[in-house]
């Protein structure tokens, strides 16, 4: 059985956008499509409606890109475990309302088990100050937490 992933709305954003002039963002955009070519088969992907809501955003021409790579990708569903975890997630991050949707990709990767929670989202969710206080709240609400990393980490 191949490791679980729980893909993020940031690696279709990756994967898809016009190459950066930032020489980090094009690294992490480079390391994006590789993951993406050479390693992807190796793990079962997955996504939810999450993903593919704000997959929908944006220039039309990227939404359309962005959707695309996603097709054939199961969708976890939300469920009641879930969006009282993400609640609980939300409360315990400290998140802003715009940033409520990364509390349900979490939740929803921890609730359906997910081995690994692929992202490039370093504001609130892959970073030394969130990771702690996420792993703490999904074991206390009775969930392993995924494994929050990049496609880097997965190379």
């Amino acid at each position: 059985m191949k490791p679980s992933v729980y893909i993020e709305t940031t690696i279709p954003s990756y994967l898809v956008a016009r190459p950066s002039r930032d020489i980090v963002l094009a690294g992490h955009q480079q390391a994006t499509r590789d993951f993406w070519s050479y390693r992807r088969h190796e793990f079962d992907l997955f996504i939810s409606s999450y993903v593919l809501e704000e997959s929908r955003g944006g220039e039309l021409e990227m939404a359309e890109r962005r959707l695309q790579s996603l097709q054939g990708i199961p969708l976890l569903q939300e469920t009641p475990e879930s969006g009282a975890l993400a609640l609980r997630l939300v409360a315990r991050l400290g998140l802003p309302q715009r940033a409520e949707a990364d509390a349900y990709h979490i939740a929803i990767a921890a609730v359906n088990r997910m081995d690994f929670l692929l992202t490039w989202n370093c504001a609130h969710i892959n970073n030394l100050h969130m990771l702690r206080r996420i792993e703490e709240t999904c074991r206390d609400a009775g969930f392993v937490p995924p494994v929050i990393g990049t496609p880097e980490e997965l190379i």
